[in-house]
């Protein structure tokens, strides 16, 4: 007897005990675990010269989710800063903004700026009854931001048959924006455009910009040479209803193309980075009314192809110069040039930048991409499957790229020369290479993506693309 009461008062003890811990338990927080998403494009080794590694995306038909892992340093361009420079000028949090997709006839009804809602696939609500499990889900990231100013500005010509009077009969007139500014100038700048335009890092915004080092720089941007890119067009002495322009990049495709007169009788000509012409005239020719960089692209190039005649941007009268903004170091180089000052501090500390663009160089030769114009081009144009991956934040069009794409919103006329064709694999690199290097992929750029709009712009007729 006496064991039966001892088993039963074991039982009710454990019992006790067991709805003791549950109790506790259930005070407690409750914590879930997300599986962490695994449908994002994968990246592989691509081809690389001797000089450099590479690393590539996949081509979007792909079905891979596999990684690999080369080293750091072989999945960068060299247009892209170094890893002190991302982190300052990424933010710690960055806000979601609205947006959505607008067609041509809704964006001439905007009165001031473009807006919109996002196209996320999935949203999360928040709840005040407790901790709610999160489906795994893919929303756009949030800088994104398909949200842009926008203001008027009379077509300097009456040509009937450009790029903005056949847009709309293809394929891109629903992502061309008309009212977008390609250029960035002192008008531009106001307490609530750098809160805005302070969510986005990099080319993409001001994120990480003091606010007084813009002042200090698009302050001296104050006149129409500084907001208009064909800014000359009405002391030309040209009898044309229409502005013509090259765009030069620097492909292999240029080798003994012939095409330099060519290029020369265009009413301006673009080029960009290690842009050597002394001794290749015949094929590029020898004229430069644009020079598109970023402070990190020149000095690279004036490092990586001083051997090969590089020696620096092209000088002339009619040279302007187009900063690409990927940090502070382009807004303090700009504020230098234009002030005939050394730059005060960053990187190119106390260089003088009359060395790179010369001692007759003014504020009015001086241009600089607006960060609208170059998200804009990214989130419609050139929306990489890098976007959906931990490197978002560093992918952007290539210089070449925004150059080619700024002209396409600037010119009423194209002609591309020396960009990547489908066939790209029979050139080298450039076209003042020595010896033959294949074309290097990095995670930064599409190239890809950017040869196949490249190919749609020709065949919609938006522009006509040098291809043998």
């Amino acid at each position: 007897m006496a064991f039966w009461k001892r088993l039963i008062l074991g039982v009710l003890t454990v019992c006790l005990l067991g709805i003791y811990i549950l109790c506790v338990k259930l005070e407690g927080p409750l914590s879930w675990s997300i599986e962490p998403l695994r449908h994002f494009h994968g990246f592989i080794q691509g081809p690389s010269s001797s000089s450099r590694d590479s690393e590539e995306p996949l081509d979007r038909k792909s079905n891979s989710d596999r990684w690999s892992r080369p080293s750091p340093t072989s999945i960068f361009h060299p247009e892209l800063l170094s890893t002190t420079a991302l982190q300052e000028k990424t933010p710690a949090h960055t806000p979601a903004p609205t947006s959505e997709t607008q067609t041509a006839a809704e964006q001439q009804q905007q009165p001031a700026e473009s807006t919109s809602r996002s196209e996320a696939v999935g949203e999360t609500r928040s709840s005040t009854r407790g901790p709610t499990l999160k489906p795994p889900q893919f929303t756009e990231p949030p800088f994104i931001g398909d949200t842009y100013m926008g203001e008027d500005v009379p077509p300097q010509t009456n040509c009937t048959d450009g790029v903005r009077s056949r847009v709309a009969q293809t394929e891109f007139g629903g992502r061309f924006l008309r009212r977008i500014p390609v250029l960035q100038w002192a008008d531009h700048l106001s307490r609530e455009q750098y809160q805005r335009l302070s969510q986005y890092p990099g080319a993409h915004g001001w994120g990480g910009i003091d606010y007084n080092s813009l002042v200090e720089t698009l302050s001296v941007l104050n006149s129409s040479a500084n907001r208009q890119m064909l800014d000359d067009w009405s002391d030309r002495s040209n009898r044309s209803e229409c502005s013509r322009c090259a765009v030069v990049g620097n492909g292999g495709i240029l080798k003994d193309s012939k095409k330099g007169k060519e290029i020369d009788s265009h009413h301006y000509v673009f080029r960009t980075n290690g842009a050597i012409i002394k001794g290749f005239e015949q094929d590029v020719g020898s004229r430069t009314t644009h020079y598109t960089f970023s402070t990190n692209t020149l000095m690279n190039s004036m490092r990586s192809y001083a051997g090969l005649g590089y020696k620096g941007p092209p000088l002339s009268q009619e040279t302007r110069y187009v900063f690409l903004p990927d940090h502070d170091r382009d807004y303090l180089l700009m504020k230098a040039a234009a002030t005939h000052v050394p730059v005060e501090r960053g990187p190119e500390r106390a260089k003088d930048p009359t060395k790179f663009f010369g001692e007759d160089v003014t504020a009015e030769k001086l241009k600089m991409y607006h960060p609208d114009f170059i998200r804009y081009l990214r989130n419609r144009f050139l929306r990489s499957s890098a976007l959906k991956t931990k490197y978002k934040d560093i992918y952007r069009p290539s210089t070449g790229a925004v150059m080619l794409l700024a002209a396409l919103h600037s010119c009423d006329q194209v002609s591309a020369y020396g960009f990547m064709t489908p066939d790209y694999k029979n050139y080298s690199d450039h076209y003042y290479d020595s010896n033959y290097h294949p074309v290097g992929f990095y995670i930064n750029h599409d190239l890809r993506m950017e040869m196949t709009l490249w190919q749609q712009l020709h065949q919609a007729g938006l522009m006509r693309l040098y291809m043998h």
